[in-house]
């Protein structure tokens, strides 16, 4: 067989398995979080993962380590597919039902909150890997209880803000306004962000507090993390800040799951049988001229 029949089948059957590799879901990258007002996770991570200063944030660490601090941007389901309402269940929707991130869940009033007030408000997201999709954000009604499980039923129907994002952020930033409506208290903001270009989703919590705008309030208030922490702890992170090649499987707890979608899948596989079947037939028709030319 000649070199370049050779490197033709090779080629064909590399491609096959890159195919497979590309489809098959595993590994995670990391996104972004909610900045202003400022998510429970990067709030933690701000504090410092070593070191956190809110009691909080100490329990966090002590009961799942550091690690889902460092990894501040990657709440995600790399399969959500639009379908987040089924695949996360009530009581597990700050950690999208992710083991790693379960503290998040906590129902506990002592989750530092940003002070707001009814109104327009300007939103700000901390992307380190942007994509084409709509970020929803969601507040929980009045009558929230900050001291139960946060379920789906707590949240407001009509969200507060829907923002279309664009694969770039040269600010480093998503920034757009949402409408925050008369409540009183402490009230949690709810983040969905599903991609239009893969059916991964990202997740966060905010918690707020209306009413409260004196000086004290503005102490006890969550800081997002600067650029300057951000890169500090990258080298700590286990997912990629700057787009794909993340190295931590996803891994999830209860219902939420990082299997590959049937459709997914199917079209993994007859990708992958094509290009076999192509690499195999000029593989047979190689050997086929080679002998016919060898007899003469």
């Amino acid at each position: 067989m000649s070199v370049r029949r050779n490197t033709a089948t090779i080629s064909a059957v590399g491609a096959t398995a890159l195919i497979i590799g590309a489809l098959t879901p595993g590994l995670a990258d990391a996104h972004g979080a909610l900045s202003t007002p400022v998510s429970r996770v990067s709030g933690c991570y701000a504090e410092g993962p070593e070191n956190p200063k809110s009691q909080v944030c100490k329990d966090l660490v002590a009961d799942s380590g550091t690690q889902p601090l460092y990894d501040w941007n990657e709440v995600n389901i790399a399969d959500a597919n639009g379908q987040s309402r089924t695949i996360i269940p009530d009581g597990h929707l700050c950690s999208a039902n992710r083991d790693k991130y379960r503290a998040l869940d906590w129902a506990r009033t002592d989750w530092p909150a940003t002070p707001v007030t009814a109104g327009q408000r300007s939103i700000s997201f901390r992307v380190t890997a942007p994509h084409r999709g709509t970020m929803t954000l969601y507040i929980t009604k009045q009558g929230y209880d900050p001291t139960k499980p946060l379920k789906w039923s707590d949240l407001d129907t009509t969200p507060i803000a829907a923002y279309d994002t664009v694969p770039s952020a040269p600010s480093g930033y998503y920034t757009f306004n949402a409408t925050l409506p008369a409540r009183t208290g402490r009230q949690l903001i709810y983040q969905v962000w599903q991609r239009s270009d893969s059916p991964e989703a990202f997740y966060g919590c905010a918690d707020v507090v209306f009413g409260q705008t004196g000086a004290a309030a503005l102490k006890a208030a969550p800081q997002a993390p600067t650029d300057a922490q951000i890169a500090a702890g990258e080298s700590r992170s286990t997912v990629s800040h700057h787009g794909h090649g993340g190295t931590e499987p996803i891994a999830t707890s209860d219902v939420a799951t990082a299997t590959p979608s049937s459709a997914t899948l199917q079209a993994a596989l007859s990708a992958s049988a094509v290009l076999a079947s192509g690499a195999l037939g000029l593989l047979f028709w190689s050997r086929r001229r080679a002998g016919s030319r060898a007899g003469n």
